[in-house]
């Protein structure tokens, strides 16, 4: 039997949606309609009850969807068992990842990874923290890693590495020249935020109420829908904002923005590994996890 239908079987279980599956499986929805169409060809009954936008599994989707995670798992052990007595590293591993690891970070780590590993692929879906842990429960990654506060449910959380937060301005900007920067003088100043609803914002908020300083007391003078646009505005002059330090890493190198801590106290929240206690990891996986927890990240924040 074709395990790529059981796994798209397995996830429109999950997500009860075709339309969502199709998005965490990254094919169309027709393409998913057509393997679940190939299940209940193959079996001669109906496996989903469709009524409206709802739908359920039938009793014999119920079996076959306790089956095939019992068969998913199978063929990962075996995996993982040849991988652990051959010692060959091979195979695809997708991975979820927020935003700031996703552009920042991840494509040096892998870039590393693949020089010890030439036989591995790896698949990298970029979008925010939910819609990673979205990806971990519908099973159609394999690890997430994520920024900020994640709800658990049933998954492990492992803090990878401390990620700082700065302000950041243009070189010509009044506050350019100093290292650091009281919260009191940032309200007085232009500000450009991502839109309400990111995880970027929503820990800036926090870290602002912390020491008195609310939404109603900052200038925000322009909403943006990702940071690279952020970067582009405050590198034009048009204000100032708070972003990760790994976001802004090379325009600091060369010159075009400058970045200063926070006077009160560092701002510094987590990235974060996080995968599923219920899903034995393959040799592969289990290779790249132990790449990433020895990873020297450090280094690419100095290196030049």
């Amino acid at each position: 039997m074709d395990d790529h239908k059981l796994k798209v079987f397995c996830i429109v279980a999950e997500t009860k949606s075709f339309s969502r599956a199709s998005e965490i499986i990254r094919l169309t929805q027709p393409a998913v309609s057509l393997q679940i169409q190939a299940l209940e060809e193959m079996y001669g009954t109906k496996l989903f009850n469709r009524s409206g936008c709802v739908i359920t599994l039938t009793n014999a989707g119920e079996l076959l969807y306790r089956y095939a995670k019992e068969i998913n798992s199978l063929y990962e052990a075996a995996e993982k068992e040849i991988g652990g007595i051959t010692g060959l590293v091979k195979g695809v591993i997708t991975v979820g990842a927020s935003s700031t690891i996703g552009n920042y970070i991840l494509p040096h780590v892998v870039s590393d990874f693949k020089k010890k590993f030439p036989k591995v692929g790896v698949h990298i879906h970029v979008g925010n923290t939910k819609g990673v842990i979205d990806f971990l429960n519908a099973g159609s990654v394999d690890i997430g890693l994520v920024e900020g506060e994640v709800n658990k449910q049933k998954l492990l959380l492992e803090k990878l590495i401390p990620d700082e937060m700065v302000l950041i301005m243009s070189p010509y900007h009044h506050l350019a020249k100093k290292s650091s920067v009281s919260i009191m003088e940032l309200a007085k100043e232009p500000l450009i935020f991502r839109e309400e609803g990111s995880g970027t914002r929503e820990a800036i908020e926090k870290y602002l109420s912390k020491h008195g300083i609310t939404q109603q007391n900052l200038k925000i003078s322009i909403i943006m829908g990702s940071t690279e646009s952020i970067k582009s505005a405050v590198e034009e002059g048009l204000g100032i904002s708070v972003l990760s330090r790994w976001a802004a890493r090379k325009e600091c190198r060369y010159g075009s923005l400058k970045t200063a801590v926070f006077k009160e106290e560092k701002f510094v929240r987590d990235f974060s590994l996080v995968y599923r206690k219920s899903k034995e990891p393959s040799h592969t996986i289990e290779q790249f996890v132990g790449f990433l927890r020895r990873y020297p990240f450090n280094k690419l924040l100095t290196a030049q």
